[in-house]
């Protein structure tokens, strides 16, 4: 099953989405809530139930321990979403200047995170939050850098309207070049249109000149409700947003099948020859038709 990064230039709704995906997944499902300026679902959604004792921080001084340790402490550190425990969170940072420690235990935990989709069949969503640059790489603190290197996937989440397509102009090529030169390749990056604005999903495509892989629609109840928490919106388990999330997650896996099916079986390297060959049959079959 995928492992797929979220990011954003700027807020844009990274946490409700990946939430709304994690919740509306047909399969056992995890959100990794991995943004260093701290997480959110604690003190919103979770109506701050979860305490300071749970979460991602507690992972690196595992990780200190050894690998069988933040094994152990990543299954510890996991709140179930749902009575059944089919949904389950790992919850964020309680302070961003927890986030120097966890430097060394991201790519750890990306392998934990591998594990748990390729071998528990679970679907994997990291919110990375906002990205940071470094000299036109990802900057070592400021953003999981090993999460999105390792990813399925990497969603930058936009939305549609002309604010938010400027900001992602300015980020998309480095996440491109960052995927390429450190990452698993450059097709690994996608986007996910909030439909918040008058662009719509091929407009947004030819703009960033990169594939819209799902589109959320713009459900302020709903996605109020999983950033702040509180009383639930009547009927929000058949949400525009849910609703919408699943045909997304279906999506994403789709995307991620294709993905690995190009990596196993590649392009054919194009051969001079056989192009010479079909250049001439063209130039014949525009010559019979003249």
């Amino acid at each position: 099953m995928p492992v797929t990064a979220l990011v954003s230039a700027k807020s844009c709704g990274v946490t409700a989405s990946a939430l709304a995906l994690t919740l509306a997944s047909k399969r056992p499902s995890l959100l990794a809530e991995c943004d260093p300026a701290g997480g959110t679902l604690r003190a919103g959604f979770l109506n701050a139930d979860a305490t300071a004792g749970f979460g991602l921080y507690h992972l690196a001084a595992a990780q200190r321990t050894g690998p069988e340790a933040l094994s152990n402490a990543f299954v510890n550190h996991l709140w179930p979403l749902d009575e059944a425990g089919h949904r389950k969170l790992l919850p964020g940072l309680t302070d961003p200047a927890q986030a120097a420690a966890l430097e060394r235990t991201w790519p750890r935990l990306s392998d934990v995170l591998h594990v748990l989709a390729d071998q528990a069949g679970y679907d994997v969503f990291i919110d990375a939050g906002r990205l940071a640059l470094n000299a036109g790489h990802l900057h070592a603190q400021l953003t999981p850098a090993p999460l999105l290197h390792q990813a399925d996937l990497v969603l930058l989440v936009v939305r549609g309207n002309e604010q938010s397509l400027a900001l992602a102009r300015h980020v998309i090529e480095p996440l491109r070049t960052e995927l390429r030169e450190r990452g698993s390749g450059p097709d690994a990056l996608g986007l996910l249109l909030i439909e918040d604005g008058p662009y719509r999903t091929h407009q947004v495509s030819d703009a960033l000149k990169t594939p819209v892989l799902g589109a959320l629609p713009w459900d302020t109840a709903t996605a109020q409700y999983f950033t702040t928490g509180g009383r639930p919106p009547r009927g929000h388990a058949r949400s525009p947003l849910l609703r919408h999330a699943r045909t997304a997650a279906e999506q994403i896996e789709a995307a991620v099948s294709r993905r690995r099916i190009q990596q196993e079986y590649p392009a054919r390297p194009a051969n001079p020859q056989l192009a010479g060959v079909l250049q001439r049959l063209a130039e014949q079959r525009r010559g019979n038709r003249g």
